[in-house]
């Protein structure tokens, strides 16, 4: 049965659930992982926007978590994903290869993909024209790795389903996030304010799946953080602090497997995060140390404002953001759960053309309801600015109000926005008029995806966007109002950011009017929030009520158009003169200990070759005691470092520096390090080889 499937007596059945949820119990629950991981070298990385900012090795695989919940009528999955964002025609790619294995099981109205947001994974996979421009377009394989790993992740999830129950649990993280636009928060209503303790919220909320023979099968939460640990100077693919966070929790419950090889699955997903950062020490001016000015700029020439995480460096911080994820995560998994779902699944779905729609806004100032509109897409002038955790340009300051009759001129020269947007966007000063930029194709979406599901008395409103901390609040408020007043049982809401869809920011109108960098990248205006707010209360009514939505307009379909794409290919690899692939040209040390770090280097191929997918460009290998190489690490766990070089663009010639970290509660005796690759044959094909470096001895003893 598709989602229309409520009829009037079921709906009124739904209202009984809703306020006396004991009447279901037991679902079909499913997990599943895959990696994901797109090219590691020679592409740009997708969220700080730097052109050279790209690949050079990786630090943490990304993956895919799938989570499936059915109630016996409707099934509903949920997937996080280590990327930047996720673009339509990528949730449509894998919803047409879901097609081919299982018929309409599943569809856009029942599943919803959430990036986590990770800074540090490889771009060229969104299609519209202002998010793959810094990537020099589109990255075939970057758009397929995402889609491929996310597919197999809904599959394995699928061969996994069993009976079970879930339960939903609170916990509070301290210390772990901050405000990167306070100037913009409060200029909210102060009543609104006072409603909160903190500019950032500092709830975690946590889904736990259990089978019904007690087994653990895994965990959802949603904790408000950008994963901007690793900052724009990093060149190595990497999952970021909540990846990590959900390595810790996996390989706490998952003993001796590998990182993405166990059955238990946890997935740290993306919340309301577009204001809030994890670099809790604050913005300082880059050289002097001393405090940036309001608008976050420096007195030097070249010295940038940027925000510091806790740690000596961002690898030390990414550590300790994760670690306090994984902290509060795992202590509410191991008390009693506050709550056992019980309730109906119900999930709604529908696309919607921003631009034109009409809302009604209640203005505190003025005591009177506006009528209001969404805008055509437009960036602002702070949008180039960046943000503390990733700054821009230096010609740009967040907080800008005014034009500026260059840049306006080269703005026209490309699209010029009409009096009309102009009016529209408001206090946005417009740099970028994307709505009306058609070369080479769209630049940015303007039909969007709201999703909104209940799993009892618990609701996920996937929201196709970064929602500030307070947009966040008053779209829980508004879904949680609207089920109140039919039910008049309070649900438990969440916000899951960056579904399905990516229209950048989302800022409340009053943080709107500050520009900052939020509220210059609400690309629909100053009433983009206004409008979400109206859709998503009506896709809460159509919940309790059981009706049936019209899908919307579908968006237009990028992979039809003749996407550019700059990326050099791969021609050729040849080895060092004098060597064969795989040969290990600077070997470990005879003799280590815990605490210090082995390095190997070895002759290698372009890591594009193969993506190495559900492998490993390294392991790290332990003999037994009889004679059998045991894997201890692989490029997935923290502790290893993949880094590759271009030694000749001309020859061909490569080579990868493999780093060990070795744990302190590491067991003593002879390792070796292990290097898997492919090159690419002059006169054609793709051949795989691997390499060894000497074996080393790790001693737990002191030195005499």
């Amino acid at each position: 049965m598709d989602s229309g499937w409520i009829t009037r007596p079921v709906c009124l059945l739904l209202i009984f659930v809703m306020a006396f949820p004991h009447l279901i119990t037991s679902y079909s629950i499913g997990v599943g992982i895959a990696d994901s991981t797109g090219p590691v070298a020679e592409i740009v990385f997708m969220g700080y926007a730097k052109m050279d900012q790209k690949g050079t090795g990786l630090h943490l695989r990304t993956f895919a978590r799938s989570f499936i919940i059915d109630d016996g009528i409707e099934r509903f999955v949920f997937v996080s994903v280590e990327s930047a964002m996720i673009g339509h025609d990528v949730r449509s790619a894998v919803i047409a290869q879901l097609k081919k294995k299982y018929g309409d099981l599943y569809t856009d109205e029942n599943v919803m993909i959430s990036a986590t947001h990770t800074h540090s994974s490889p771009g060229g996979c969104n299609l519209y024209t202002l998010f793959d421009l810094t990537t020099f377009g589109f990255i075939k394989q970057s758009f397929w790795a995402i889609i491929n790993g996310i597919t197999k992740s809904i599959e394995r999830a699928h061969d996994a389903v069993v009976p079970g129950k879930i339960f939903v649990s609170l916990g509070e993280i301290l210390n772990a996030n901050i405000n990167r636009s306070p100037q913009a928060y409060l200029n909210n209503p102060q009543t609104e304010r006072d409603k909160y303790k903190y500019n950032v919220d500092k709830m975690m909320t946590q889904l736990q799946f259990v089978a019904e023979d007690s087994s653990p099968l895994g965990v959802i939460n949603w904790f408000a953080v950008h994963p901007t640990s690793m900052n724009n100077t990093n060149r190595l693919v990497s999952s970021d602090n909540v990846g990590y966070a959900a390595l810790l929790f996996e390989e706490h419950m998952n003993k001796n497997s590998m990182p993405g090889k166990g059955k238990f699955v946890a997935a740290f997903a993306s919340s309301n995060l577009g204001d809030v950062s994890p670099n809790t020490q604050g913005p300082k001016c880059e050289y002097s140390g001393k405090k940036c000015s309001e608008q976050y700029t420096c007195p030097g020439k070249k010295e940038m404002c940027f925000a510091s995480g806790p740690g000596k460096d961002m690898f030390e911080s990414t550590s300790i953001i994760a670690r306090k994820l994984f902290a509060e995560a795992i202590n509410i998994w191991q008390r009693e759960p506050t709550l056992a779902l019980k309730g109906s699944v119900r999930v709604v779905h529908r696309y919607v053309s921003m631009p034109g729609q009409k809302g009604q806004f209640y203005n505190e100032t003025t005591g009177q309801t506006e009528e209001v509109e969404a805008c055509l897409p437009a960036m602002g002038y702070s949008f180039a600015a960046g943000t503390t955790d990733g700054p821009g340009s230096f010609a740009f300051e967040q907080g800008t109000t005014t034009t500026n009759p260059v840049w306006n001129a080269v703005r026209n020269f490309v699209a010029a926005p009409t009096k009309e947007d102009i009016k529209c966007h408001g206090a946005k000063p417009i740099l970028l008029a994307t709505g009306r930029m058609r070369l080479p194709y769209q630049w940015q979406p303007k039909i969007v995806s709201t999703h909104l599901v209940a799993i009892g008395n618990f609701l996920i409103a996937g929201v196709p966007g970064e929602f500030t901390t307070m947009s966040g609040r008053r779209m829980r408020e508004t879904i949680a109002s609207t089920v109140m007043e039919s039910t008049h049982v309070k649900p438990i809401v969440v916000i899951a950011g960056l579904c399905n869809t990516y229209s950048d920011y989302i800022a409340t109108p009053e943080e709107y009017e500050i520009q900052r960098y939020e509220g210059a990248s609400t690309i629909f205006g100053p009433h983009t929030l206004t409008i979400y707010l109206q859709k998503y209360r009506e896709l809460a009514l159509a919940v309790i009520n059981g009706s049936k939505l019209e899908p919307g307009p579908s968006p237009p379909d990028m992979t039809t158009k003749n996407l550019i794409s700059l990326q050099t290919p791969v021609i050729y690899d040849t080895p060092r003169w004098g060597h064969d692939f795989g040969d290990c040209l600077k070997q470990p040390e005879e003799i280590v200990r815990p605490g210090q770090t082995v390095s190997a280097i070895f002759v290698s191929g372009h890591p594009r070759n193969n993506l190495m997918t559900d492998s490993s460009f390294l392991t790290v290998e332990r003999i037994d005691n009889n004679g059998n190489w045991i894997e201890v690490a692989t490029d997935g766990n923290w502790e290893t470092r993949f880094y590759w070089a271009r030694t000749s663009s001309i020859l061909g010639t490569s080579q990868v520096e493999i780093t060990w970290d070795i744990p302190l509660d590491v067991l003593p005796g002879k390792y070796r390090i292990r290097h898997n690759g492919y090159y690419r044959y002059i006169l054609g094909g793709v051949f795989h080889y691997r390499g060894f470096s000497d074996i080393f001895e790790v001693q737990t003893a002191p030195e005499s």
